[in-house]
């Protein structure tokens, strides 16, 4: 069998320290099993990933609150073909899932064989540290 024709990419590797001072929160909120969105105090917009302004109304006045862990499946996509960082990984499957308060939140999803995700199933958000000691969050199993 003839080998498929192709070309190599570039080696790509991108480190970034990302600033997280406005988003701090967040992030101790992941290490402490809570997943935390902001909400505008002006306009009630909920946002995640969580904004330090409001895009809608422009005001500045944003306060954190505490997502329920309720979401519905609104689609997913199973990678095979893993990113170079990913490689590690087994092949794995991320979805969108929205929440009770209307956002949308893309995680992935952990606990089922590929055979059992279906659009409109439900599943519950999580929080968890990351095998590098990363704050993360992924879909699971409701209880």
């Amino acid at each position: 069998m003839a080998a498929m024709p192709s070309i190599k990419s570039r080696e790509m590797k991108i480190v970034q320290d990302i600033p997280i001072s406005k988003t701090l929160q967040f992030w101790e909120g992941l290490k402490q099993g809570k997943v935390l969105a902001t909400k505008c105090k002006k306009c009630e917009t909920v946002y995640f990933p969580p904004a330090a302004d409001c895009p809608k109304c422009l005001a500045s006045d944003m306060e954190w609150i505490e997502l329920s862990n309720e979401a519905t499946i609104e689609t997913f996509t199973h990678v095979v073909i893993r990113p170079t960082t990913f490689q590690q990984n087994k092949p794995y499957t991320v979805a969108i899932g929205r929440l009770k308060e209307g956002v949308r939140v893309l995680a992935w999803l952990t606990g089922f064989k590929l055979s059992e995700v279906k659009v409109g199933m439900k599943v519950k958000l999580v929080a968890k540290v990351s095998s590098e000691g990363n704050p993360t969050y992924e879909f699971t199993r409701p209880e």
